[in-house]
């Protein structure tokens, strides 16, 4: 389990020259401890920072900064644009159209930050297609469209199929919207830049750090394995772990795979196929595929859904070469025949906090005003954890403002059914979808009971990307 790096953070740290951890080893004091060196606990700190620099803030990580999906996803910079319905149906019209905004915003913050701070994450805003790949998929994106367009919020357009097939360089399309304020990155560099910059604020990082638990004390403290830290305000940012952790969030969240492959670099492959943009590449299926290239000649493509861990757990197959390397293989070669006898360098498997709205969660600890907790991204975190950030800035600031009353925050909406009936629910949607989709790939009607089965994913959304 330690020894296994997926290629993203193996990549990154690599570059660094091995980073090691520096445990925390005495008892210290802060204005501010974060729990959880991903995305979500980084930018909280930098956005704390850089509102008020005088706030003395720490960070304790488990590992090294970007060990959980922040360092090992896809890559792809997704808005919450495609999940407008959804938005709506949970926080109302007016928020989900301020959330949809705000997300698309976030994203040329990102690039502007990179940009500011010279992190190099080959972070590509160039777009992002989504695409119908079989008949049954067609007018998929067709609901979410209108109602965006009835709010005049609508960065997606029909492209083409002609245009579409030569923009993905692929055959399989039946039908594409494509939107600019979207993209790609290598999130391991991303996440490791994001470290840098904290520390170079003056935000103090202790790697090597698990928590061992929280003293609900005024004010709180936490308990590391050496040390501990007294501080103001605590933010538990954990995400995937949250539940392991806590088994008052068990059924709040699932924790899903994404399967994931990158092949070797193919520069003169990509030059032939003419896909020379960063776009993430995204189909309509519910176990999504995801896909884009990498600025060193290389794709990488993804599939969520295969893995269900039992109990919301951190088990150690998200920690391993992905088991379904020939799946990721095999979807690649439908989309890029000319990838046929090209090597995947490397496949990985990756967890993801899924919600059972599909959106992230953000609260007091057990209703105390000093300790929040956010997490639930369900595989579409690159963009979101940047609102995360803004929303528990605002709730460490103690502020009444747009971002402390947005609709994801005041805790779970709804849980999934306990153990055991969730993971062979889940298993049993699995393999019905599994079904489902293969009959269409085939163009055949899938049977009723698998298409009754399918409908029990759409609460959570798409798999992750």
């Amino acid at each position: 389990m330690e020894s296994f790096r997926p290629y993203w953070y193996d990549q990154a740290l690599k570059e660094e020259g091995e980073p090691q951890a520096n445990p925390l080893t005495e008892e210290i004091s802060a204005d501010v401890c974060i729990i959880g060196g991903g995305y979500t606990g980084l930018w909280t700190a930098i956005l704390l920072k850089d509102q008020q620099p005088e706030l003395n803030i720490v960070i304790i990580e488990q590992k090294l900064c970007g060990y959980g999906a922040s360092g090992c996803n896809g890559g792809c910079v997704l808005t919450l644009a495609t999940k407008y319905l959804s938005l709506k149906k949970f926080y109302g019209e007016a928020e989900a159209r301020r959330l949809v905004l705000a997300s698309e915003a976030a994203v040329g913050k990102i690039k502007d930050f990179t940009e500011q701070y010279d992190i190099d994450c080959d972070l590509r805003i160039d777009g992002a297609l989504y695409i119908a790949t079989n008949q049954s998929q067609l007018g998929a994106m067709d609901p979410v469209m209108a109602a965006l367009d009835e709010k005049g919020i609508n960065s997606w357009r029909n492209t083409p199929l002609d245009q579409a097939q030569v923009f993905a360089a692929t055959d399989e399309i039946f039908e594409a919207f494509f939107s600019p304020k979207a993209g790609s990155a290598q999130p391991a560099k991303l996440v490791r830049g994001l470290a840098r910059v904290a520390r170079e604020k003056g935000i103090r990082i202790y790697e090597g750090t698990p928590m061992k638990n929280i003293v609900e004390s005024h004010p709180p403290t936490v308990i590391t394995e050496k040390g501990s830290i007294t501080a103001k305000k605590v933010v538990v940012a954990i995400n995937a772990w949250m539940a392991g952790k806590y088994k008052k969030f068990e059924r709040t969240m699932a924790v899903v795979s994404s399967d994931m492959g990158i092949t070797e670099p193919v520069p003169e492959i990509l030059e032939e196929l003419k896909l020379h943009h960063g776009a993430a590449i995204c189909d309509s299926r519910i176990f999504v595929h995801y896909f884009h290239t990498t600025s060193d000649g290389r794709i990488l493509l993804g599939k969520g859904g295969n893995t269900f861990a039992f109990g919301s757990k951190m088990i150690p197959a998200f920690f391993k070469a992905s088991k379904y390397r020939d799946q990721v293989k095999n979807a690649l070669v439908r989309f890029y025949p000319k990838l046929k006898d090209v090597k995947i360098e490397q496949s990985w498997t990756g967890g993801s906090d899924r919600t059972t709205t599909g959106f992230p969660i953000f609260g007091n600890f057990n209703g105390n005003p000093n300790i929040h907790y956010g997490f639930g991204y369900s595989g579409n975190g690159v963009v979101q954890t940047y609102l995360g950030g803004q929303i528990l800035t605002s709730l460490c600031l103690n502020r009444d403002d747009q971002w402390s009353n947005a609709g994801f925050v005041g805790g779970p909406l709804g849980k999934f059914p306990p153990e055991p009936i969730r993971w062979l629910g889940a298993m049993t949607v699995r393999n019905a979808i599994r079904r489902k989709e293969n009959a269409e790939d085939a163009n055949k009607k899938p049977g009723k009971i698998n298409n009754y089965l399918a409908t029990f994913a759409k609460a959570a959304g798409k798999a992750d990307k």
